[in-house]
């Protein structure tokens, strides 16, 4: 990769990790709810495995899928794996503080979320938009992305173990003009 396109991504990824909003503050004090078509729950091991259908939601934080697994640390904290019904993507939407009605949301075969660190990993198929109402404002693709409410930054590699490799695939970003870009004047 030459030096001038390095500057470029490295750039362009600057300009959407500056520009993405917290989640939603008060989702982390929401109880979280979860239904499916069927489950057990282990209360000894902490342990809940969910399939068919599953939906999960913690104040403004839905999550869906096919089959999940929950698994809960001594201190209270959530660690939820989905994987996707055949055929489909598992999802994730949750609103972005800032504004009225600004919102993150994402797919991929495989998505994790940990309540600890409020992190979103998505793995194989991966998409994350950003959404100003129903308008993409950016969007990123790749076989893996990691999304940090808490740091405003995501993070995507060509791999879906989470690393990069050359010659490995590439990643896409689409990053909309920001509302405050004034455009030139006709002739200029």
């Amino acid at each position: 990769m030459s030096k001038w396109t390095k500057k470029i991504v490295l750039s362009a990824l600057l300009s959407l990790a500056v520009g993405i909003g917290h989640a939603e503050k008060a989702d982390s004090t929401k109880p979280t709810n979860i239904e499916a078509d069927q489950g057990t729950a282990d209360d000894v091991k902490q342990v809940r495995i969910l399939i068919g259908n599953v939906v999960l939601t913690k104040g403004t934080l839905t999550m869906k899928a096919g089959r999940a697994v929950l698994t809960e640390d001594p201190q209270g904290y959530q660690f939820v794996t989905f994987w996707a019904a055949p055929g489909t993507l598992a999802t994730f939407r949750q609103k972005r503080d800032g504004g009225p009605d600004l919102w993150v949301e994402g797919r991929a075969e495989r998505v994790e979320y940990n309540d600890k660190t409020e992190i979103v990993k998505l793995y194989s198929k991966a998409k994350l938009t950003r959404l100003d109402g129903t308008k993409p404002t950016d969007e990123v693709e790749g076989p893996y992305i990691s999304y940090d409410s808490r740091q405003e930054l995501f993070i995507v590699h060509n791999q879906n173990t989470g690393e990069s490799k050359p010659g490995a695939g590439r990643v896409k970003m689409v990053i909309q003009p920001s509302n405050n870009s004034v455009a030139p004047a006709p002739g200029k």
